[in-house]
């Protein structure tokens, strides 16, 4: 399974934040299932942004379902969002 990640806003040093903790979060669980892949995509375009039903950047995206909006997110948060994307909640 490969999820797709979107991190949401103009490249702002916030946003580059929350790229950080999706890639934390993404290393944490690679050591669970090293076979996980994801693709990571900044949409920085204000109409592609407009798209997705959030009033404030930077936002994040993981297979198309936004999961955060307006703030940084924790390496736990992220962790927990893509485990539930990928069907391993816990």
């Amino acid at each position: 399974m490969t999820l797709n990640i979107k991190v949401l806003g103009p490249g702002c040093s916030n946003c580059q934040r929350v790229e950080q903790m999706a890639v934390a979060a993404l290393e944490v669980l690679a050591e669970q299932n090293s076979s996980l892949e994801a693709t990571i995509q900044h949409v920085t375009a204000r109409e592609d942004i407009m798209k997705y039903p959030i009033i404030y950047t930077p936002g994040l995206v993981i297979d198309e379902k936004v999961v955060c909006a307006g703030r940084i997110p924790t390496v736990d948060e992220v962790v927990g969002w893509l485990q539930e994307a990928t069907g391993r909640a816990e």
